[in-house]
């Protein structure tokens, strides 16, 4: 069974925390109201929040529930640590963090035109400047920013 795979969807269509991943546990996910609750004890700012999940992360999540026991912790960390470090060893990629999986939610959702105030609500983060270090926008969205001007 493949435990990296929705541990990584789930990180890409949510942009939570590895810990708050990690840590996540069935009762934390509703999957009729598509919400997944990130407890005050293992949110790193300490307060609870609740994240919408998309269909993408909806579907993964129901997925892994038929193929694990559905109860207790929703991740194995030791089974999601040795498999992220041998996917990046097997596919020689150097300089990736698990963390950019979070920036990389953060920026799609600015550059689909998401708020910076929703997108730190959903990161968890108290003030925007941090979040502002999460949204990198990519040229082509810069070059289109600009690009309207001319219409």
């Amino acid at each position: 069974m493949d435990h990296l795979t929705p541990v990584v969807l789930l990180a890409m269509n949510t942009g939570m925390r590895r810990g708050e991943l990690l840590s996540l546990e069935w009762a934390d996910i509703d999957l009729g109201a598509k919400i997944i609750t990130v407890q005050a004890r293992k949110a790193k700012s300490g307060k609870q929040r609740h994240i919408p999940q998309n269909a993408e992360a909806l579907g993964v999540v129901t997925k892994w529930r038929q193929q694990s026991e559905g109860v207790g912790q929703v991740f194995k960390p030791q089974d999601v640590k040795k498999g992220w470090d041998a996917l990046l060893t097997t596919a020689k990629i150097t300089g990736f963090r698990f963390q950019d999986l979070r920036h990389h939610f953060a920026s799609k959702l600015v550059m689909a035109g998401v708020d910076l105030n929703t997108v730190r609500e959903l990161l968890g983060h108290s003030d925007i400047t941090m979040t502002l270090r999460y949204a990198h926008l990519g040229p082509e969205h810069l070059a289109a920013a600009v690009e309207k001007l001319a219409a």
